[in-house]
């Protein structure tokens, strides 16, 4: 086999002097032999690059920015503590996901919590890890969260729909008007949490989110929803008096999954976000916030490796060869429910 050039495999992936597959300075074929198969590898190397790839484009783009790991995309102890390592913050979606980045030692105040359908317990329990920020997905939550918050305050943003659609699978499209997540804008439910906030003393307005969707491959409609999002500062810090300190701008940046894909460059996607936002601040006279972008899948897809082996063969002459392997929808989902494509390689 040879490697591919566009990150199908981790940076440290060679072929030994057995012609087998190595990751990390590890024998791919000895680890199955030794652990069994399916198994899933993550490179550590390549997580730490992509890492510091990232952080460095934001900021030479738009040096007052933050970024944060999307913890969703794969978050155990160790990759909690790797992203605090590299001054990245910590974006998490469950009580889960709090009490492992509180476990590990990560720094809870970099901690920002999503979701769009937050338990009572989930919200009491950030409170108490001690969780920086808040992202606030629906009036119902903030209602909730209200009436929790008498003990310590709490930063929050709130979560907006910009209505864009990125022309990605359906099922990863959540930036469009119908979608289960955030504020539609000029909504009553957004006015009325407007008021809310203004009258709950521990409740601290910080900044606005969005997230249209992911692995997006046109950096066009980040560039949309960053317009559409910089306007929506102004009229958050113009018409309702509550200034916009911080712009989250989720992740979304698509990677390589085949040969023949060329998805954009962190660069490119903080150029397309950072841009539009300069552009309004200075139009309107509003000092820039601090942009936030959440990288997920750029960080570990392609740090990342499933070892398989090769069971039963069936070919069908003239029609196609039908290679069996030990594993399936219980250990990688996607293909059948995003109609995902992968790329294999033969390992020994």
């Amino acid at each position: 086999m040879e490697i591919p050039k566009n990150r199908l495999l981790p940076d440290t992936a060679q072929i030994n002097s057995l012609g087998h597959l190595e990751i990390g300075g590890v024998d791919t074929v000895e680890l199955a032999k030794k652990y069994g198969t399916p198994i899933y590898l993550y490179d550590e190397t390549t997580i730490r690059n992509r890492m510091r790839e990232f952080i460095t484009s934001v900021r030479e783009t738009y040096p007052r920015s933050k970024v944060l790991y999307a913890g969703k995309a794969f978050l155990i102890k160790k990759m909690a503590k790797i992203a605090a390592e590299e001054g990245l913050g910590l974006d998490v979606v469950s009580g889960g996901e709090i009490f492992i980045a509180k476990d590990s030692g990560f720094p809870m105040e970099n901690t920002y919590f999503h979701g769009n359908n937050k338990t009572l317990e989930e919200l009491r329990f950030a409170l108490d890890a001690g969780v920086g920020n808040i992202v606030v997905d629906n009036l119902s939550e903030l209602k909730l969260l209200a009436s929790l918050v008498k003990r310590r305050p709490v930063n929050i943003l709130f979560r907006l729909t910009p209505g864009v659609d990125p022309h990605t699978h359906s099922y990863i499209s959540t930036g469009k008007i119908d979608s289960k997540f955030g504020f539609q804008l000029d909504s009553r439910d957004l006015e009325e949490a407007v008021e809310l906030v203004k009258t709950v003393t521990f409740l601290h307005f910080t900044g606005l989110h969005c997230h249209i969707g992911s692995q997006i491959f046109d950096t066009a409609f980040f560039r949309m929803a960053s317009q559409i999002m910089a306007e929506q500062v102004v009229v958050f810090t113009k018409k309702w008096d509550l200034p916009v300190k911080e712009l989250d701008m989720g992740g979304g940046l698509g990677i390589a999954y085949k040969p023949d894909d060329n998805p954009p460059t962190p660069k490119e996607m903080a150029v397309a976000i950072a841009d539009p936002v300069g552009e309004v601040c200075n139009r309107e006279g509003i000092e820039p916030p601090t942009l936030i972008l959440e990288p997920g899948r750029y960080i570990v897809g392609n740090a990342g490796v499933t070892l398989y082996t090769v069971g039963t063969i069936k070919e069908i002459p003239g029609v196609r060869k039908y290679v069996s392997v030990d594993g399936g929808m219980a250990d990688n989902p996607r293909p059948m429910l995003y109609q995902a494509e992968y790329t294999a390689f033969l390992a020994n």
